[in-house]
């Protein structure tokens, strides 16, 4: 990937970030790190996406030197086998999400980035939270996934994502669990429908950064969390937004080496 990547937004820039997109090129995994079965992902390799299809996942247990695996079509007995590869950092669990238990998930103490989409037959999520080293937690389309009280207390945490699909939103009762977490510094939560519309549990946060929601509240909700947290990202804190004619134009940012700024358009 390139050292810098550019933005058309301050918000972009940051919603890439802490999505982790800016560290993972689906090209470059697609042309370099895609294999039809675990049988031909080299023992020595450090990256692998796979989509599991009929017999073609035996093996995957014994790929140790894996730290980031992007795998799809997961079922029970595969997420077990994940649960084997003590060296991961990084799991992306991609449409669809098919095992029930993800308690194998607990076995995998050097864990740092998980996101998993449509987890439609998972029921308890609460083991995610005591996973000590877990910074970043994305869940998609979770058919279970009703209340994140589960989280309260997860201080270790830097970036948690609950959203919904396309087509499908995701809806929670409230983010009052998320209240003082020390560690947040991101809350995302595209196609989201909050039931009781308070935003506040966000602003004793003290670390919190950047806020990638939908249009979870009404305007005077995001005003009272703008007042208490003008330090926040957010494009709902900006005014133009709510108007009809649509956005205001922004400078593009550019991403490098861990900094985000703004660069002027003049010149260009």
């Amino acid at each position: 990937m390139n050292d810098a990547l550019i933005y058309s937004t301050l918000h972009a820039a940051m919603n890439s970030r802490y999505r982790g997109h800016d560290t993972r090129d689906w090209q470059v995994w697609r042309d370099r790190h895609f294999y039809e079965s675990a049988a031909a992902i080299p023992h020595e390799a450090d990256k692998a996406m796979i989509h599991r299809a009929k017999g073609n996942v035996e093996g995957l247990g014994e790929r140790q030197h894996l730290v980031h695996l992007i795998a799809g079509n997961v079922d029970q007995a595969m997420l077990d086998d994940i649960g084997r590869l003590h060296r991961l950092e990084r799991l992306e669990l991609e449409w669809p999400m098919l095992a029930e238990n993800l308690s194998p998930l607990s076995q995998l103490s050097r864990l740092r980035f998980l996101s998993i989409n449509s987890p439609r037959k998972v029921t308890d999520f609460a083991m995610l939270a005591a996973m000590p080293n877990l910074r970043t937690l994305m869940i998609e389309n979770a058919k279970h996934l009703a209340s994140i009280d589960w989280l309260a207390g997860a201080h270790h945490l830097q970036v948690i994502g609950i959203e919904g699909a396309i087509d499908t939103k995701q809806t929670l009762a409230s983010l009052s669990p998320l209240a003082g977490l020390a560690g947040l510094e991101a809350f995302l939560g595209t196609s989201l429908r909050l039931l009781d519309g308070d935003l506040m549990p966000l602003a004793s946060c003290p670390n919190l950064r950047f806020l990638g929601i939908a249009r979870v509240a009404k305007k005077p909700e995001f005003d009272r969390l703008r007042a208490a947290r003008p330090d926040v990202t957010c494009t709902w804190f900006d005014d133009s937004m709510w108007l009809k004619a649509g956005l205001r134009p922004a400078s593009p940012a550019v991403f490098s080496g861990g900094t985000i700024r703004l660069i002027s358009r003049r010149g260009r």
